[in-house]
C-alpha cells in the first residue's frame, strides 16, 4: 500500500484538532469549577518567554489547514494575527479549521506532490516540495503547538491525559457481539 499525501498528513490533523478540542473543553470547566477567569487559562505559558495558550491553539490551525492553503498559494508565512481571547473563539477556530479539512478532495491534495513551494518570514526564505513542506515543517510545527497546548492546561492543574491528547485513534474497532 502507497502512503498519499493526504492521508500521511489530514487525517492526523483531524484527530488531534479533534481532541484538542476536547481539552480546550475541559480546561474551561477547569477554569469554572476553580473559580478561576478564563484569561488565567487562556493566557498561561509554560514558561515566560514562550506563547500563551490561545497562540498555541490558534498555531495548530495555521499549521494544519493554514499549511495545506499556503502549499496551495506556493507560499507560507507566520500567520500574525491575534489568537482568539476565549475559549468559544479558540472552539471556533478550531471548527472552521476541521470544516475546512473535512472538505478537501484528497486527490487534490496528492496531486500537491513534488509542486515548489516557499517558506517566507522577513527576508528569511527557504524552498521546499509541497511533500516537503509539510511533513519535515508544518507537521512537525503542529504537533509541537498542540502538546505545548495539551501541557499548558496540565500544568494549571485541567485534569486531562494521554487519551485527551491522542483523541480518538483510527485504529480497527472491534464488533461487540
Amino acid at each position: 500500500m502507497t502512503l498519499s499525501l493526504f492521508s500521511a498528513t489530514v487525517p492526523s490533523f483531524q484527530q488531534t484538532l479533534t481532541a484538542l478540542r476536547g481539552v480546550i473543553d475541559k480546561g474551561e470547566a477547569f477554569a469554572s469549577e476553580a473559580a478561576l477567569s478564563d484569561d488565567q487559562l487562556i493566557e498561561a505559558r509554560l514558561i515566560e518567554d514562550m506563547l500563551p495558550f490561545a497562540y498555541q491553539v490558534k498555531s495548530t490551525a495555521v499549521h494544519s489547514l493554514g499549511a495545506i492553503e499556503g502549499v496551495r498559494r506556493g507560499t507560507f508565512s507566520p500567520d500574525r494575527t491575534t489568537p482568539p481571547d476565549s475559549f468559544a473563539g479558540l472552539r471556533q477556530r478550531l471548527d472552521e479549521t476541521l470544516a475546512g479539512l473535512a472538505a478537501i478532495d484528497p486527490d487534490g491534495i496528492d496531486a500537491l506532490v513534488g509542486r515548489p513551494m516557499r517558506f517566507e518570514i522577513g527576508d528569511y526564505r527557504v524552498d521546499y516540495t509541497a511533500e516537503d513542506f509539510l511533513l519535515s515543517f508544518s507537521l512537525p510545527n503542529f504537533y509541537f503547538h498542540a502538546t505545548t497546548a495539551y501541557d499548558i492546561l496540565r500544568s494549571k492543574g485541567v485534569s486531562i491525559g494521554k487519551m485527551d491528547y491522542l483523541g480518538r485513534t483510527r485504529g480497527k474497532r472491534a464488533e461487540v457481539a
